[in-house]
């Protein structure tokens, strides 16, 4: 029903910013929430944020607040996540996901990202 494309991975150096981009298809409603999370070797899926598709409202971990931003472009279906002052310990593999009321059922594939100090 739901199908997301990620992309934006990389290494960078501490301090340094990215933005990930998920491309989303299928059918996307005002009432889905859109959510990013993470995950580092040998640990457990951490949530990152989320953003409601209508942009009516975000929500942020406190280990991420006020430097990683969440946005979606209605108009070319993509959801992003802007990470500013990145750190080590935010090295993970990236996940975007679609909760369309019955939970995250939708998940893309995950995009590196690897911040060295």
């Amino acid at each position: 029903q739901v199908q997301l494309v990620e992309s934006g991975g990389g290494l960078v150096q501490a301090g340094d910013s990215l933005r990930l981009s998920c491309a989303v298809s299928g059918r996307t409603f005002s009432t889905y929430t859109m959510g990013w999370f993470r995950q580092a070797p040998g640990k457990e899926r951490e949530f990152v944020g989320s953003i409601r598709w209508s942009g009516e409202w975000t929500y942020y971990a406190d280990s991420v607040k006020g430097r990683f931003t969440i946005s979606r472009d209605t108009a070319k279906n993509t959801v992003y996540l802007q990470m500013n002052s990145l750190r080590p310990d935010d090295t993970a593999v990236y996940y975007c996901a679609a909760n369309g009321g019955a939970g995250w059922r939708y998940w893309g594939q995950g995009t590196q990202v690897t911040v060295s100090s």
